[in-house]
């Protein structure tokens, strides 16, 4: 009997990671995430994995297991709960409690959340799951060993190597210990493939923060960064206490975050956080701000700031705005439009391309060599990037000794299968992209993505025409109106046109023996699309509403 190994998420993007090994009657999921959609995904609130093929095999699914808390990771368990019975969730204690509320948050009550720690070790009837603690930009991230009738599966989760870490460093050793025993397949964290040398220690930003509070010790500091990274938000802390700072909380995630920190014990002294009405009453060397904002999201509290809508907090000339973080990509427009914000307000502004105040929670090129060598796999398979990083990590496997022929670079829905320590190509499943629109999991596909699309860009044009369908006959001149796509007043020719075309269109359908409302609404799509088209160069979304004054009866394409 062959081990499968599944991605139904994660590669070829950043995001949605979601991973499936499977034996005989037992499936372990590792990760279930989002991705945030791009500009094209209009409407959109989250992108999932496609969970059909969990759906099909429900009966086998045993748990599901989180290496750590961020989104990418943990925010698609509310609708996969939605979806899939997951009879247990195996999750580290940060995570657990991002998970708790985010469950919370939409009303989903589920009792079998279970936190484990690096010493925890899962036992099914085909699996033996233990975990290593890592290092990364969130606390509590852990790789995880499984054991498998076929060999060992490693999978990194999200890490680097800090030799000089905040927080706890990586367990090298039980790292090394794994790979002693043998390992046959690494699945590793690609995210920095690209980037060569080794990732930033946090301990420098660390030091280049305190840099800053030390020469701007007369100015309030407003700093945005990660609020999910709580060992930058400990040194932040412990920083404003020996510069003789409070510190104010802006933005729900970052609240939330410092809460879950306060919770878990990763720092206790909490009477150096106030009010945002406190931070108002005391002076700017007081105070700093602590908010979410650091990728330009127009709703996050530096943006608001920056656009003067904050309504607790006003720009004061004499502010210092440190940007900790780098955007993500995607965000580098937001991000440079919230910083010209800042300059027309006359504040100074530190980003890290001005000096190291941000640190990647992912490994560089000799830190991915370092994963490789500890675990000395004899196949490798990078995961959690997108295609260009997945084939250079694959590369840099075939450096550190890996064979060639023992890389596999994967696409989602490709199915691995591991035979007695051999690993092969096993087809596919069916794995895709599923569009979350508010409440509703799939609704949108994207065929509406498309017409959305075309509405952004072409607008919309509204056709209303009332016929006597017993008399067979058009009452009046069918009324035009448009959004987004040309003005009604200043086109009078234009909608004269249409107009007459529209009448023509329909009074031709009704002279047909067999009337048909679907027919008509066609027939005027089709024939006012030419016309539009030359005679603005664009063609919007033709919306025909036809209505029997008789029946009252409505009928909308």
């Amino acid at each position: 009997m062959n081990t499968k190994i599944i991605p139904l998420g994660g590669l070829g993007e950043v995001g949605k990671n979601m991973y499936v090994v499977m034996h005989d009657s037992e499936i372990i999921i590792v990760d279930s995430g989002v991705m945030f959609p791009d500009d094209e995904l209009l409407g959109i609130d989250y992108v999932i994995p496609d969970y059909t093929f969990l759906k099909e095999n429900e009966s086998k699914i045993k748990s599901l297991v989180i290496t750590h808390g961020h989104e990418d990771h943990i925010g698609g368990i509310p609708f996969l709960l939605q979806t899939v019975n997951i009879p247990k969730i195996y999750a580290p204690a940060n995570a657990k409690e991002l998970i708790e509320k985010k469950l919370d948050e939409r009303n989903i009550i589920y009792k079998n959340l279970i936190v484990y720690d690096e010493n925890t070790v899962i036992k099914t009837k085909y699996f033996n799951i233990e975990f290593f603690r890592t290092t990364h930009s969130i606390p509590d991230s852990h790789g995880l060993a499984i054991g498998t009738p076929n060999g060992t599966i490693v999978m990194t989760g999200d890490f680097k190597f800090d030799m000089t870490p905040i927080g706890p460093m990586s367990n090298l050793h039980k790292m090394a210990r794994i790979g002693e025993k043998g390992v046959s397949v690494l699945m590793s964290d690609s995210t920095n493939a690209l980037s060569p040398g080794t990732s930033l220690s946090e301990s420098v930003v660390d030091e280049n923060l305190g840099e800053i509070f030390s020469s701007c010790k007369n100015n309030r500091i407003i700093l945005a960064t990660f609020a999910s990274n709580v060992y930058r938000i400990k040194h932040i802390i412990e920083t404003c206490k020996k510069n003789n700072r409070k510190i104010a909380l802006f933005g729900r995630s970052m609240e939330n975050m410092v809460d879950i920190a306060l919770k878990c014990g990763y720092f206790k002294d909490k009477s150096i956080i106030i009010t945002a009405e406190e931070a108002n009453h005391l002076k700017p060397s007081e105070v700093c701000l602590l908010c979410t904002g650091s990728q330009g999201e127009p709703l996050a509290a530096l943006s608001r700031i920056a656009s003067g809508s904050h309504r607790q907090i006003t720009l004061m000339p004499n502010d210092v705005v440190i940007f900790s973080s780098s955007p993500i990509p995607g965000n580098a427009a937001s991000v440079s439009k919230t910083i010209n914000k800042l300059y027309k307000k006359g504040v100074k502004v530190f980003t890290n391309s001005m000096t190291d105040i941000h640190s990647s929670g992912h490994a560089n090129q000799d830190e991915l060599k370092l994963m490789i060598r500890l675990f000395k796999p004899k196949y490798f398979v990078p995961y959690h990037g997108e295609f260009r990083m997945l084939k250079m990590h694959a590369d840099l496997g075939i450096l550190c000794g890996v064979n060639k022929e023992n890389t596999f670079v994967l696409e989602n829905g490709d199915v691995l299968a591991l035979s007695k320590n051999e690993l092969f190509r096993d087809g596919k499943v069916q794995a895709g992209e599923v569009y979350v629109d508010g409440s509703r999991i799939g609704d949108v596909g994207s065929a509406v993505i498309k017409d959305r699309i075309l509405m952004s860009n072409n607008g919309i044009l509204v056709i209303i025409a009332n016929i006597d369908t017993k008399n067979k006959i058009l009452l009046g001149s069918p009324a035009i109106t448009t959004r987004g796509y040309i003005l009604v007043n200043e086109n009078a020719d234009l909608i004269k046109e249409i107009q007459n075309k529209a009448g023509e269109i329909i009074n031709n359908e009704l002279k047909k023996k067999i009337f048909n409302f679907n027919d008509m609404k066609s027939e005027m799509i089709n024939g006012l699309m030419p016309i539009l088209s030359d005679k603005t160069g664009r063609v919007p979304i033709i919306l025909p509403i036809v209505m029997d004054i008789k029946s009252n009866k409505e009928v909308v394409k």
